[in-house]
C-alpha cells in the first residue's frame, strides 16, 4: 500500500512490522495493484518523459533522442520487466527460504519483494532528465538502501533468527544485482537502440 512508502525510508524497523500484520491476508494481486504496479510507473513514465524530450545524455552533448511512439513501445516492454522482476525475487526468496522451519509461502515472499525494491522504482525519477552517470548514481543509491530494507526486513518479516536472515538476505541481494544488471542492460538496448528496433 502506497502509506507504506514513507514508512520504508523514515523508519523500516517499525514499518516492517505493519507490513507483515497486513500481509497476512493480501493476495499478490492486491498487492501489485496498490503498490508494484503504481510504484514500477514512476521510471517507466519518467523515461518515457526523459527520452523523448531531452534523449539520453552521454556527456559531450552527444544526445539520443526518441520518438514519443517508440517510446511507448519501449515502455510497455520496460514496464513488463519490471512487474516480472518483483515476482522472479519473490520466487527467488522463497526458493532461499526453504531452510527455515516456517517456510513462508511464495505470495507472501512476492509480496516481501514488492516492498523491498521501492528504493529502487523511486531512484527511476532521476530519468525525467536521463543523463547516463546520473541515473547510475541514483541507481546504486537505491540498490544500497534496498539492501537495507532487505536486511532490516527478512528476519521480523519470515520469523527467523540473525543467522538465517544474514543468509538469505546476502545471497537475495547477489541474486538481486544480477536481475538489476540484466534489467539494466535491456534497457540500455530498448531505451538507447529502441529507434532502430521499432
Amino acid at each position: 500500500m502506497m502509506q507504506h512508502v514513507w514508512g520504508l525510508l523514515a523508519h523500516p524497523g517499525r514499518e516492517w512490522q505493519q507490513i507483515r500484520g497486513e500481509s497476512e491476508s493480501e493476495t499478490v494481486t492486491q498487492h501489485y495493484v496498490r503498490h508494484v504496479l503504481i510504484l514500477a510507473a514512476i521510471p517507466v513514465v519518467c523515461s518515457w518523459i526523459g527520452t523523448t524530450q531531452f534523449g539520453w545524455n552521454f556527456g559531450e552533448g552527444r544526445t539520443i533522442p526518441v520518438s514519443p511512439v517508440t517510446a511507448l513501445y519501449l515502455a510497455v516492454v520496460f514496464y513488463i520487466m519490471l512487474l516480472a522482476a518483483v515476482a522472479l525475487m519473490g520466487s527467488v526468496l522463497h526458493w532461499l527460504a526453504h531452510r527455515f522451519p516456517n517456510r513462508p509461502s511464495r505470495r507472501r515472499c512476492i509480496i516481501f519483494a514488492g516492498y523491498i525494491a521501492t528504493p529502487m522504482f523511486l531512484s527511476g525519477i532521476v530519468a525525467l532528465y536521463p543523463l547516463i552517470w546520473l541515473c547510475l548514481l541514483a541507481g546504486t543509491i537505491g540498490l544500497c538502501y534496498t539492501g537495507w530494507l532487505l536486511y532490516q526486513g527478512v528476519p521480523g518479516f519470515f520469523s527467523v533468527n540473525a543467522r538465517d536472515a544474514g543468509i538469505v538476505s546476502v545471497s537475495t541481494l547477489g541474486i538481486g544485482v544480477l536481475v538489476l544488471e540484466a534489467l539494466l542492460a535491456a534497457t540500455v538496448v530498448l531505451w538507447g537502440y529502441g529507434p532502430d528496433l521499432f
